[in-house]
């Protein structure tokens, strides 16, 4: 049986028989284009409440602050209307089996948090808004 896998953006045509496996071709696998979209924004009467329970709603306002990978947030270390300074701790978020500190990217005001301990994130959904 021939199957195609790609890995670190190179395809690799693989033939398996028999529990052998061989390489017959190798290829650059085509890029995926992203598409960035620029959206109007909603009329005042259609602006909903934040739903501090996904963590993928759009922030009232200031910068989001994203998840870097995948995985479940494990402590919040911050409140809104904390004032904290670049490299603090905001979020310890467990990826892999391993902990790792999720920090202030500047100084700012901590405005809303969109995510609790125990939610499942993925990357790039919003953990938190920094004014």
């Amino acid at each position: 049986m021939k199957y195609i896998v790609t890995i670190n953006d190179k395809s690799y045509e693989v033939e398996v028989e028999k529990g052998q496996a061989s390489i017959v071709r190798t290829t650059q696998a085509a890029a995926v284009p992203v598409q960035n979209e620029i959206q109007a924004p909603p009329a005042a009467s259609e602006v909903k409440p934040a739903n501090t329970s996904n963590p993928q709603a759009a922030p009232a306002s200031g910068e989001p602050l994203r998840a870097p990978m995948p995985g479940t947030i494990v402590a919040v270390s911050v409140q809104p209307g904390n004032k904290v300074k670049q490299g603090d701790v905001l979020f310890i978020m467990e990826a892999m089996k391993m902990e790792s500190e999720i920090v202030a990217p500047r100084d700012g005001l901590v405005s809303e948090i969109m995510v609790t301990k125990g939610t499942s994130v993925s990357t790039g959904d919003i953990l938190l808004t920094l004014q």
